[in-house]
């Protein structure tokens, strides 16, 4: 057995389902008015007559299907096992209703879709399994493919509640995505998926997500020949036209540049060599890129866990939904039309390369966390979440291998190590420095560098400041909680000898940024439909996560001459920021308020560039957009991928 499946059932007719009697299926078709007649032909192709029709109960209200999946999701048979819930615009396979019966028989305690979409990070799931022969494939931590989803009977039950205590606004799949996971219910992936969608505009308001259908399709829905399920811990994925890789890092997942994942395994100039030896391409040297290190990270990942090809159909079928899924939000039907056969044929060049050269004994997966702590010479404290672990796969990333230590640390967790970068959090753990301070004087490390927070100029009533303006305790009171661990760090260095620097970056975007940030707070309003309010005449400075990695790698590989640097990857008025939050989430009204509320001067960040020749290089829309994604898809807690153990590893 494929040691990265779960053998949840192998075997239908001894599974834990049947002990309990025969499965009894309902369902819901949830459509709007307009479509009525529509729901009503596809909820008649289930012979027994077991699927209700449910229509949007306020369709004359803003466009959204949260407010049809509840009624959608309480319909169910009194007598009923699993209740199943499909949209009004999807296309079912032959056999569509016996095999979702099969299913429930073989798999009683989880969440099955039958759909994934090529523009998703689960299509990339259904994609890999396609290619290594998995059947079913568990869902990465995105937002529920809810097109045609099957649950528990009791769970389904439970739903609408949640929604209506926790909706708050939210997407319908993001809110079911989180319901799952509160429950503990996996979710299944179908490969390949047995429902399509069709190509009717979107009335739940998604047609500027483009044109969008199953990323693998088959139109028979014969029964599978097993259960077993896999769980990939690297899932490479070609999503708004950027080549990403979702890699399991512990329990949690990162969504890494697939460069930057080539990079981390070694196989980046291989890769670059191969596709400047692959020859021209008809699309264009961006689009062609992307392609073909999705499609050779793709090769690398099968390689590892497979020794045998993948059947050519199969492969080219789903390098055929590739460059649809990737770039539906920008071109027309027709052009992705036009756009396949090059994208396919490149993606196929690259997957066999990308096999041959992980044949060669290269690891799926990136993450060694043991022999990255131990041959650290940067020990990264402090952050938030997964923003610390995070920040130190960054720096390895630029030269300067770093490993997370987290609290409590001791001096002997920082034996061997030379430079301690802290990350500041006085807000949520005031007591936390004076800890991570005794350690690294234990440990005899030679540089301290404090990773602070612009926040500390708050309310000073400057317009532009420099790293000198500051000379005293700020009135703020965020300021002067930051000041004080600055201050706190100062006093020790003093008194220690060891060097001290202080970095105070922008407002952070991407991925475990802080969520009390403008960009943070307006993207949680736009997802949960509420207006952005604008004050007047404000700025923002931000700083993308990378930027601050590539900030921190220039302080640590110079000498510490500077004791305070500024960091910063751009400035924004503050209808240019509202623009762009509403370009890569959700746009929503706008509401110009008269108070300008506490100013935030923007900081001059001349200093580093001269004296370190650092300057940021990273796309803020790209870190814009992996923050609002990460808010909408990463938050939700426990991950819904793969059976729960015992033990708490699952």
């Amino acid at each position: 057995m494929d040691p990265l499946s779960h053998p949840s059932a192998s075997n239908p007719a001894t599974s834990t389902a049947l002990t309990h009697g025969p499965v009894k299926l309902s369902g819901a078709v949830m459509a709007h008015p307009r479509r009525a007649e529509a729901a009503r032909l596809l909820a008649g192709r289930d012979a027994q007559s077991r699927v209700a029709v449910v229509l949007d109960p306020d369709p004359e209200g803003p466009p959204t299907a949260l407010r049809t999946a509840n009624p959608a999701w309480s319909c169910v048979a009194q007598d009923a096992t699993h209740h199943l819930v499909l949209q009004d615009d999807v296309v079912l396979a032959e056999g569509f209703f016996a095999h979702a019966e099969r299913v429930a028989a073989a798999v009683p305690h989880e969440a099955v879709a039958f759909y994934a979409g090529w523009e998703g990070r689960n299509g990339a799931v259904v994609r890999l399994a396609a290619l290594t022969g998995a059947q079913w494939a568990y869902a990465l931590q995105e937002h529920v493919p809810c097109l045609a989803l099957l649950l528990p009977a009791h769970v389904a039950r439970g739903y609408a509640q949640f929604a209506a205590e926790h909706g708050a606004g939210w997407p319908y799949d993001v809110v079911m995505q989180r319901y799952l996971n509160v429950c503990g219910v996996p979710v299944r992936l179908s490969v390949p998926s047995t429902v399509d969608h069709t190509e009717v505009p979107s009335i739940a308001g998604n047609s500027t997500h483009g044109w969008r259908r199953a990323a693998h399709y088959t139109s028979e829905a014969a029964g599978p020949t097993t259960y077993d399920c896999a769980d990939f811990p690297v899932v490479p994925f070609y999503q708004y036209g950027e080549a990403r890789c979702a890699v399991q890092y512990g329990t949690e997942r990162e969504y890494v540049e697939t460069e930057r994942y080539l990079q981390r395994i070694g196989l980046l100039e291989h890769s670059h060599a191969a596709f400047a030896a692959a020859g021209p391409s008809p699309l264009s040297d961006q689009v062609a890129r992307a392609v073909w290190m999705t499609g050779f990270a793709l090769g690398t990942v099968v390689a590892g866990l497979t020794t045998e090809g993948p059947d050519p159909s199969v492969a080219r079928a789903v390098m055929e939904s590739l460059g649809p899924g990737g770039l539906c939000e920008d071109f027309t039907a027709d052009e992705l039309n036009e756009l396949v056969p090059p994208v396919r044929d490149l993606g196929l060049a690259a997957l066999e390369e990308g096999r041959r050269a992980g044949s060669r004994g290269v690891a799926p997966a990136a993450d060694a966390p043991a022999a990255r702590v131990a041959a650290a010479r940067v020990a990264v404290t402090g952050g938030e979440g997964g923003f610390g672990p995070q920040l130190a796969r960054l720096l390895g990333d630029v030269g300067q291998p770093a490993g997370h230590f987290p609290h409590p640390v001791t001096g002997k967790d920082l034996d061997g190590v030379a430079h301690l970068v802290h990350l500041g959090s006085p807000a949520t753990a005031p007591g936390r420095l004076a800890d991570v301070l005794a350690a690294a004087e234990e440990a005899g490390v030679e540089r301290l560098v404090y990773a602070g927070s612009a926040a500390v100029y708050r309310g000073s009533g400057e317009q532009v400041v420099t790293e000198e303006t500051l000379t005293g305790p700020p009135h703020d009171p965020v300021a002067l909680a930051w000041w004080r661990e600055e201050e706190q760090c100062r006093q020790w260095g003093e008194r220690s000898g060891i060097p001290v620097q202080v970095l105070r970056p922008a407002q952070p975007v991407g991925p475990h940024a802080p969520t009390d940030t403008t960009p943070a707070q307006w993207i949680h309003r736009v997802w949960t439909r509420k207006p952005l309010h604008l004050c007047p005449q404000r700025q923002h400075q931000v700083v993308d996560y990378r930027d601050l990695a590539g900030a921190l790698g220039a302080v640590l590989a110079a000498r510490p001459q500077h004791p305070v640097f500024h960091v910063a990857s751009g400035t924004y008025e503050e209808e240019e920021l509202a623009e762009l939050i509403s370009v890569v989430a959700r746009r929503t009204p706008w509401e110009r308020l008269s108070d300008p509320g506490v100013r935030q001067p923007v900081m001059a960040t001349d200093l580093i560039g001269t004296t370190l020749h650092w300057q940021g290089s990273a796309s803020l829309f790209d870190g814009m957009r992996a923050l609002a994604q990460w808010l909408a898809c990463d938050t939700h807690g426990t991950a819904t991928g793969g059976p729960r153990r015992a033990d708490g590893d699952g």
